[in-house]
C-alpha cells in the first residue's frame, strides 16, 4: 500500500518525539480542538406543549386527522328527546322563526353513530361554522341560505339534494325524524377542509384554572330566556363538574337517557333582525348578526365572569376578553354557546 509523504514524515515526526522523552520524562501529548467544533452552554430545550382537542382543550394522546363536522339539530318540542347531542365538543344554541331553538352541534373529539333530527340551515350558520374550515350537514334550507353557506367556505352535505348519510325514522312523525349518520358526512370531505378545525376558543391547562373556575362570582343556576317561548336553564352540579341543562322546567336528555350537560356555559348577547325572507308558515326568518361585538357571561366550575365577546369577519373566531383585557380562558371540555337576542325578548338571569 502506498502512503503518501505527508503521512510518512507525520511518522517518523512521531516516533522522534517518543524516543527522545527519557524514562523519567513521560512525553506531553497536545491536543487540538478544530475551531468548527463548539460546545453548547444553551439552556435545556422547553417541554413539548400538551396535545390537546382544538374544540375542547382536553389532552389526548394524538389528535384525529378529520374536519370538524357540524350538524343542524332541532329543539321544537316535538324534536325531543334528541339524539347525540351529548357526544359534541360545542354546542350553539340560535333562535329561529317562531321563538323556538335549532342547534349547531360541532363534532371532532368524539363521533356518534346517529344523530336525530336533523333539520335546515338559516342565515346564521355561516358565520358559526365558516371558522372551523369543515362540513356543515343539514335536511335542506332556502337556496339563498344554501349560497351563502358555499360562499363562506363551508362545505354543504345536503338531504334534499340526495347526498349519503341521511334517513327517516318511522316512529317519528316528519319532519322532526330525519336521522344522519356522522361518518358517512365525514367520508364524503373534500380534500381541501381544514384538518384538524383550528381551536375556537382559548382554554386553560386543567380544569379549574379557567378564568371563571378561578377567579369568579358564585353561579349555581344560568336561567336563559332565549325567547317568548324558549327557556334553557343550567344548574350546576358539582358532583359530574358540570352544568345541566333544562328547557324551562324539563331535563333535557338523550334518547339514551343522558342528561345533556357543559363544562363551559358561554353566554353572548347579540343582536338578531328579521330577514326578507319567510319559512313555509309566513313567519320571518330572523339572522343573529355575529360578526361585531357585545357583551357576554363565562360560567364554568360553579362561577361566573362578564366579559365582552367580538367577530371581526365571516370567517373569524369570536374573541372573548375579561374586564382586565385579557382573552378569557374556558376549562377544558365540551362548550354550549347561547346566542341570547337581547332585543327580542332574550334575557338571562344569574343566582
Amino acid at each position: 500500500m502506498r502512503r503518501t509523504l505527508g503521512a510518512v514524515v507525520g511518522v517518523l515526526a512521531a516516533s522522534l518525539a517518543l524516543a527522545a522523552c527519557g524514562a523519567d520524562q513521560p512525553a506531553s501529548v497536545t491536543t487540538t480542538v478544530s475551531p468548527d467544533v463548539s460546545v453548547s452552554k444553551s439552556a435545556p430545550p422547553e417541554p413539548a406543549a400538551p396535545v390537546v382537542w382544538p374544540l375542547t382543550g382536553v389532552q389526548v394522546d394524538k389528535v384525529a386527522q378529520r374536519p370538524a363536522l357540524a350538524i343542524k339539530i332541532e329543539n321544537s318540542r316535538d324534536a325531543r328527546p334528541q339524539t347525540g347531542l351529548e357526544l359534541a365538543d360545542m354546542v350553539w344554541e340560535e333562535v329561529v322563526e317562531g321563538g323556538i331553538t335549532r342547534f349547531v352541534a360541532v363534532y371532532h373529539s368524539q363521533i356518534p353513530e346517529t344523530v336525530l333530527p336533523v333539520r335546515s340551515a338559516r342565515p346564521m350558520d355561516p358565520a358559526i361554522v365558516a371558522p372551523l374550515g369543515g362540513i356543515l350537514a343539514y335536511s335542506g334550507a332556502q337556496p339563498q341560505f344554501i349560497a351563502a353557506i358555499n360562499a363562506s367556505g363551508v362545505q354543504s352535505v345536503i338531504m334534499d339534494r340526495g347526498d349519503a348519510g341521511f334517513r327517516r325514522d318511522p316512529s317519528r312523525r316528519a319532519p322532526h325524524n330525519v336521522i344522519g349518520t356522522p361518518q358517512t358526512f365525514l367520508d364524503q370531505a373534500h380534500g381541501d377542509r381544514t384538518v384538524p378545525p383550528p381551536q375556537q376558543l382559548a382554554f386553560a391547562a386543567e380544569v379549574g384554572k379557567g378564568t371563571a373556575s378561578s377567579t369568579g362570582s358564585a353561579a349555581h343556576r344560568i336561567d336563559v330566556r332565549m325567547s317568548g317561548i324558549q327557556r334553557t336553564v343550567w344548574d350546576w352540579d358539582a358532583a359530574s363538574g358540570t352544568y345541566l341543562r333544562s328547557d324551562g322546567t324539563t331535563p333535557s336528555v338523550s334518547t339514551a337517557g343522558t342528561r345533556l350537560s357543559a363544562r363551559n356555559v358561554l353566554l353572548l348577547a347579540v343582536h338578531m333582525v328579521n330577514t326578507q325572507w319567510r319559512d313555509p308558515a309566513g313567519n320571518p326568518v330572523p339572522e343573529t348578526q355575529l360578526v361585531g361585538s357585545g357583551s357576554g357571561v363565562l360560567a364554568s366550575g360553579g362561577k361566573y365572569v362578564e366579559l365582552s365577546w367580538s367577530k371581526e369577519s365571516l370567517d373569524a373566531r369570536v374573541l372573548l376578553k375579561g374586564k382586565d383585557g385579557k382573552e378569557v380562558q374556558l376549562d377544558p371540555g365540551t362548550t354550549w354557546v347561547e346566542l341570547v337576542p337581547t332585543n327580542a325578548s332574550g334575557l338571562w338571569g344569574i343566582g
